[in-house]
């Protein structure tokens, strides 16, 4: 049997078998805090008036970013005006920087509403931006049950925070 060096799995793995003590804080919440010292802040990549933009710890493609309101609330109906139109343009923004950093071949873009959905996270609305790649898919997740991510996550986050600069041409 072939071994796959993939450290960075196990603390999402032993994730799901902690047990807290307390009810955990929102990670989403504890992230965009200002001066957070919750390890999820360092992952960051931009903030906007109502929302931030967030490299996904545990992300399907190097890249995958997620743009996340401020306000904690799991209902995409109560999103205001402001936030929509706020998300939108994160995401668009989030899209251009993937380009010049990742140069993806396409996206996925889209939202996991509830548990049954998919969302990892159900209790604080945030929106997934995945970059894609023809190739990206192959014999590892089907048979191996397995993803290769091949970038470090703070090497894309420089990346990013550099194309981000691109974009704003500061």
């Amino acid at each position: 049997m072939e071994k796959l060096w993939s450290p960075w799995r196990s603390q999402y793995i032993d994730s799901f078998s902690e047990t807290p003590k307390e009810e955990p804080k929102c990670i989403f919440c504890s992230a965009s805090e200002k001066g957070s010292e919750d390890k999820n802040s360092v992952l960051v990549v931009r903030k906007g008036k109502l929302t931030f933009t967030i490299l996904n710890l545990y992300p399907y493609n190097n890249g995958h970013l997620m743009v996340v309101p401020n306000r904690h609330l799991s209902e995409f109906s109560s999103l205001t005006a402001d936030e929509n139109s706020e998300i939108m343009l994160e995401l668009q923004l989030a899209q251009q920087a993937l380009s010049i950093a990742m140069k993806p071949h396409g996206f996925n873009i889209g939202a996991n509403l509830g548990k049954v959905s998919g969302a990892g996270i159900d209790a604080h609305l945030h929106f997934h931006i995945v970059p894609r790649w023809n190739g990206d898919t192959n014999f590892m997740p089907v048979l191996g049950e397995v993803k290769v991510l091949s970038e470090d996550l703070m090497l894309t986050k420089e990346k990013l925070l550099a194309a981000y600069l691109n974009i704003s041409g500061k």
